[in-house]
C-alpha cells in the first residue's frame, strides 16, 4: 500500500491539490498588497504553471501508457496551458478580476518549461 500511495496516489493528489489552490486564489479579489516590480506577476505565473505542467506530468505518468511515454511532457504542457485559459474565463465572472492575455502567455511559457524539465530529468531515455 505504501508504494501505491507514495507512486500513484500522491501525484494525483498533489496535482489536484495544486490545481484547487489555483482556482481558489483567483476566486477572489486581487490582494490589495500586488507586488510593484514589473514583470513580477507574469514570473509567478509562469512558475506556479511550470510547477502545474510538472507536477501533471508526474501523474500522467501513472497511467498505462508506458510505450508513448514521450507524449507526456506534450500533454502535461497541453493540460497546464489549457488549465492557464479556464483560469483567465473564470476570472472574466469574478469581481474586481479580469482574464488577461499576457498572463496566459505567462502561464504557457511556465507549462512548457515545466513539461520540458520534466522531460529532461524524468523520461527513462534521458537518464545515464
Amino acid at each position: 500500500m505504501t508504494a501505491i500511495l507514495r507512486d500513484i496516489i500522491t501525484p494525483w493528489l498533489l496535482l489536484i491539490g495544486l490545481c484547487g489552490l489555483i482556482f481558489w486564489q483567483s476566486s477572489g479579489p486581487l490582494p490589495p498588497a500586488t507586488p510593484s516590480l514589473p514583470g513580477l506577476d507574469k514570473l509567478a505565473h509562469a512558475a506556479v504553471y511550470a510547477l502545474l505542467a510538472w507536477l501533471a506530468a508526474r501523474a500522467f505518468a501513472t497511467l498505462p501508457w508506458k510505450a508513448h511515454a514521450g507524449l507526456i511532457p506534450w500533454v502535461a504542457a497541453i493540460f497546464a496551458a489549457f488549465y492557464g485559459l479556464s483560469d483567465e474565463v473564470h476570472q472574466l465572472f469574478v469581481p474586481g478580476r479580469s482574464g488577461d492575455v499576457w498572463d496566459l502567455v505567462a502561464d504557457s511559457v511556465g507549462a512548457a518549461g515545466g513539461a520540458l524539465f520534466y522531460h529532461r530529468r524524468a523520461l527513462p531515455h534521458n537518464r545515464g
